[in-house]
């Protein structure tokens, strides 16, 4: 294969990934119907269970993006108020790093499993299809993961995409490269899954993969702004919270890269899901110790309106 159909195959590996997670998401939140969203007015009333809630949720849809810009929506229709959206949203942030640790162990070998038992559910004749259908997503998710990972074994030999990788051992625009691909591609876990099997091949260091996941948490904000753009005032609000929260976490936190790095470097392969972790864990927890403080300053900040 010559250069181009290699990076035609990766590009196409990482497309694969991404219309995975995105169909997983969706038959995830297809599942849940009417009455996940009168749950979640219900327990988002508590921040504690709205944070616990928005890590499991993100966790098991494998999106940040998708958690988000469905708190958006739900603040839009009413289901949930301004002040419940907020800890789901730093929830959110922890929820993600689930895929950071399923790649960082190697686990993506799992991914075929879950195909063709999806694949056989689903065509199952009764109410279970659903389920079926949603793991065979979450199997594509790992074999398109794979996927990436053998068309980049390529790759490493030409010098060209040595070059522009070695562009990202500067944290800052290692940061940067994470906010603005996530951006694009509408995915943390993207960013996240491609900063550590980078690390794994050695074709960038564990500081510029922690850099990376940082900045792919600001970048993920982006679903949630353009998504609220439409909607109502508060809606517009809880996404702009949103970008508030990443924002200064990164900004708080980056100065700490090359220590959490260093520290970081006995775990070997899982040193940047650990740090992606401690990252989301402190700056999640911070805010949510001061969200009563927070909170009414946001609302006016924000031109939040009360519940």
């Amino acid at each position: 294969m010559n250069h181009f159909q290699v990076l035609i195959a990766a590009v196409s590996a990482v497309v694969l990934f991404l219309y995975s997670l995105q169909a997983f998401s969706r038959e995830l939140q297809a599942m849940g119907g009417a009455g996940m969203q009168a749950w979640l007015a219900r327990v988002t009333t508590n921040r504690w269970y709205g944070f616990l809630v928005g890590a499991i949720a993100t966790a098991l849809v494998q999106s940040s993006s998708a958690t988000t810009a469905l708190a958006v929506a739900l603040v839009d229709a009413q289901v949930i108020s301004f002040a419940g959206s907020l800890a789901i949203l730093l929830g959110a942030n922890v929820g993600t790093t689930a895929t950071a640790w399923l790649v960082s162990m190697k686990l993506t070998g799992i991914g075929p499993l879950f195909i063709i038992a999806g694949a056989l559910v689903s065509s199952l004749p009764s109410k279970i299809q659903a389920l079926g259908k949603a793991a065979f997503y979450f199997g594509l998710i790992f074999f398109a993961l794979d996927l990436i990972s053998s068309e980049l074994k390529p790759l490493q030999a030409q010098p060209w995409f040595v070059d522009t990788l070695a562009q990202a051992r500067e944290p800052w625009i290692a940061l940067l490269m994470g906010a603005l691909f996530t951006a694009l591609v509408q995915s943390s876990s993207v960013s996240t899954g491609l900063a550590i099997v980078l690390t794994q091949h050695q074709l960038i260091p564990a500081e510029a993969a922690i850099a990376i996941v940082v900045g792919a948490n600001v970048g993920s904000t982006s679903t949630a702004l353009l998504s609220s753009l439409q909607m109502s005032a508060n809606a517009q609000a809880t996404a702009k919270a949103n970008f508030l929260f990443n924002l200064a976490g990164a900004l708080a936190f980056f100065p700490f890269i090359p220590a959490l790095s260093n520290a970081l470097l006995p775990l070997a392969g899982t040193a940047v899901a650990a740090a992606h972790l401690i990252f989301n864990l402190c700056v999640g927890l911070c805010f949510l110790v001061f969200l009563p403080y927070l909170q009414p300053r946001l609302m006016r900040w924000l031109k939040a309106a009360p519940a």
